[in-house]
């Protein structure tokens, strides 16, 4: 899909085939993750992004999840504190160089997705 991303990272770990149309919204994800990537100069982990609606429903997320039309990635970048890693993400919204959508922060790790709305939320124990 780009330069340091597979599909395979991004598909719903159910099993489940992608719709094209969730496709079409990886891709463009995947494109913003690749500029991030080539900005940070170190390899971004996928840990969660496409969740088919029964897969999304078993692990207890809402129906509204961006993850459902794959246009969610929840991420981790070594070297990063995931606190650190969203603030930067938001400084490259800001910036224009990344799409804006919502950025929410982990203890373990950042969401990231491509809504065009702004959302902003932090789930973390600290």
């Amino acid at each position: 899909m780009t330069k340091n991303f597979k599909l395979s990272e991004f598909e719903c770990k159910c099993g489940c085939v992608m719709p094209d149309d969730v496709k079409s919204n990886i891709i463009k994800l995947a494109g913003q993750l690749q500029i991030l990537r080539d900005i940070i100069d170190k390899p971004i982990r996928v840990t969660n992004s496409y969740r088919c609606l029964n897969h999304n429903r078993s692990i207890g997320s809402k129906d509204t999840s961006q993850h459902i039309l794959g246009k969610a990635a929840d991420i981790k970048v070594s070297g990063f504190k995931p606190e650190v890693l969203a603030k930067f993400i938001d400084e490259m919204i800001y910036g224009g160089h990344l799409l804006q959508g919502g950025l929410g922060v982990y203890d373990t790790f950042v969401h990231y997705d491509i809504r065009k709305t702004k959302a902003r939320w932090g789930k973390t124990l600290s």
